[in-house]
C-alpha cells in the first residue's frame, strides 16, 4: 500500500494445530491505522497467493497470519476492509454448509450458520459502515468473525461425521 511498492508481502498462514489460531484478537485503535494498512496489504497478497495456488479464497482474518487484531480482509469482486466488526444475527433461519478454511486447506467441515447477519465495522478511513448480508456471504462473514474470537470451524462441526477431505467431497455432496 506504499507509494510505488509492488513488493509481494505473502505471509505464512497459520495451520490447524497451531495454538495461536485459538487466541482472541484485540480491537484496533484509530492511531494504529498506519500499521493496519500494512497488515491489509499483507492480507491482500496472502489471499491472492492462496487463491492462485488453490483456486479458492474469498476472505482472510488477520489472526490467520499471526496478527491478533480485529481485522478481516474480503475480496470477492472488490476489496473490503472490515475493522473492529460487531456481528448480529438477523432472524432464526439457519443453513448447513460444508465450510472450508485457508488454515486447513484440505478439509471440509459441516457447520450450521445463520442465513442472515448484520455487521457494523470501520474501514481504513475510520468511517463507520453497516452491512446486512445473506446466504453464502453471511456464512463467510460469520466464519471470518469467528477467527477474531479464536474459534475455528472445526469447533462448530455439527457432529463427529461432519468432516471430509476435499478429495472425497463427491461422497458428501451426493455425487457418488
Amino acid at each position: 500500500m506504499g507509494c510505488g511498492d509492488d513488493t509481494m508481502t505473502v505471509q505464512d498462514i497459520l495451520l490447524l494445530g497451531n495454538p495461536r489460531l485459538y487466541e482472541p484478537s484485540v480491537k484496533i485503535r484509530r492511531e494504529e491505522l498506519g500499521h493496519t494498512a500494512q497488515v491489509v496489504h499483507d492480507l491482500h497478497d496472502t489471499l491472492m497467493d492462496f487463491r492462485e495456488r488453490h483456486g479458492a479464497g474469498r476472505a482472510i482474518a488477520a489472526p490467520q497470519i499471526g496478527v491478533h487484531n480485529r481485522l478481516i480482509y474480503l475480496h470477492i469482486t472488490h476489496p473490503v476492509v472490515i475493522i473492529n466488526p460487531v456481528l448480529t444475527m438477523k432472524g432464526d433461519d439457519t443453513m448447513e454448509v460444508w465450510d472450508d478454511c485457508m488454515s486447513f486447506p484440505d478439509l471440509l467441515v459441516k457447520v450450521q450458520r445463520n442465513t442472515c447477519c448484520g455487521v457494523v465495522y470501520r474501514d481504513l478511513l475510520w468511517e463507520l459502515h453497516e452491512w446486512e448480508v445473506r446466504g453464502d456471504l453471511s456464512e463467510l462473514i460469520q466464519h471470518e468473525y469467528d477467527h477474531l474470537d479464536g474459534i475455528l470451524a472445526v469447533s462448530r462441526a455439527i457432529d463427529e461425521r461432519s468432516f471430509c477431505l476435499k478429495s472425497q467431497r463427491q461422497y458428501v455432496l451426493g455425487r457418488k
